[in-house]
């Protein structure tokens, strides 16, 4: 049996956002702070740079996290690191080409695990909407543990090499929920929700989309000498069925 004291009563800690068992915790201000360092914590405050942690509510059910991302916990939770002998290799290699981390702990049981603050912005997202959903790197944080998560590879070298996108990204899919590490907040990001149709991006501002969506890198114009008096060069396209999660600043 547990309770806690200024955690949701804390007037400075506000929960921005819910979804599934999943809750993104804001602290309104850095309240640690020094003489030296207090002007600066007060306009990083008014400038939405702020302490961001999400808070995982376990009745049951499990998590799984990016490894080393976990704070604390409390309750009769267990964990497990989802290595294995038999998927030792594939893991190692995944973790090596996507910038993720090999072993994603998963936590079930009774009781909360709380991540570490970050100063990025934490997206959720409802995975069976996206039905498959394809993440830059780095973008991982958590998820259910019914989510299945998995190294996808390029169809073609041209959109690794000239999209800078990489080799590989991970892929989320099933049911369940997932916290995102974004470089922008919710509010920023542009959705395109596409129908068989195309989406051109000058560079790799798309931070998640469907992997229905096929994604190469082409010229902006038919031509390159067109291409070299229009200054955009190449660009990122993604065709298709599908939707797309883009930043519109680059942060």
């Amino acid at each position: 049996m547990f309770q806690f004291n200024n955690l949701f009563d804390n007037q400075n800690l506000t929960c921005i956002n819910q979804l599934g068992c999943f809750r993104v915790l804001e602290h309104q201000k850095d309240l640690s702070v020094s003489p030296f360092s207090a002007e600066t914590e007060y306009f990083a405050a008014q400038m939405n740079v702020k302490k961001r942690q999400v808070l995982c509510e376990l009745n049951g059910n499990g998590v799984k996290l990016q490894a080393g991302a976990m704070q604390w916990i409390i309750g009769n939770v267990n964990m497990a690191t989802g290595v294995t002998g038999g998927n030792f290799l594939g893991k190692m290699v995944g973790a090596k080409v996507t910038g993720e981390t090999m072993a994603k702990p998963e936590y079930t049981g009774q009781g909360f695990v709380m991540l570490e603050p970050t100063y990025r912005h934490i997206i959720l997202i409802d995975v069976a909407q996206w039905g498959n959903i394809v993440l830059q790197d780095g973008l991982f944080l958590a998820c259910d543990s019914t989510v299945q998560d998995k190294v996808v590879g390029r169809k073609n070298l041209s959109s690794a090499v000239l999209g800078g996108e990489g080799l590989f990204n991970l892929s989320l899919s099933g049911q369940g929920f997932a916290a995102l590490e974004s470089p922008v907040p919710q509010q920023e990001l542009i959705q395109f929700n596409l129908q068989n149709d195309v989406v051109k991006i000058d560079g790799n501002m798309a931070i998640a989309w469907s992997g229905s969506l096929e994604f190469t890198v082409e010229k902006s114009t038919k031509s390159l000498i067109g291409s070299a008096v229009s200054g955009e060069g190449f660009v990122n396209v993604y065709r298709g069925t599908g939707s797309i999660l883009m930043a519109p600043t680059s942060k």
